[in-house]
């Protein structure tokens, strides 16, 4: 079960509630017992297709240097 803080406790604590949240817990916010609010974690966005797509420098396509194409072919 979610912690019940009053609103005037959750403004002298408001970090540790929020690091108690990105922890997973769940905390209500109210006044006189009677929750307004919930501090809930945040639901981590999906990452989207093409996310690690990155930029080939023009150097990649440049010849390849004779002593490293001969070792790459197996040729000593």
């Amino acid at each position: 079960m979610a912690e019940l803080v009053n609103v005037h406790e959750a403004k002298a604590r408001l970090s540790e509630l929020l690091e108690r949240t990105r922890a997973g817990e769940e905390i209500l916010i109210g006044k006189r017992g009677k929750a307004y609010a919930k501090l809930v974690p945040v639901e981590p966005e999906p990452v989207p297709l093409g996310f690690l797509k990155f930029q080939v420098p023009d150097s990649f396509f440049e010849p390849l240097p004779e002593e490293e194409l001969r070792a790459w072919e197996g040729r000593s």
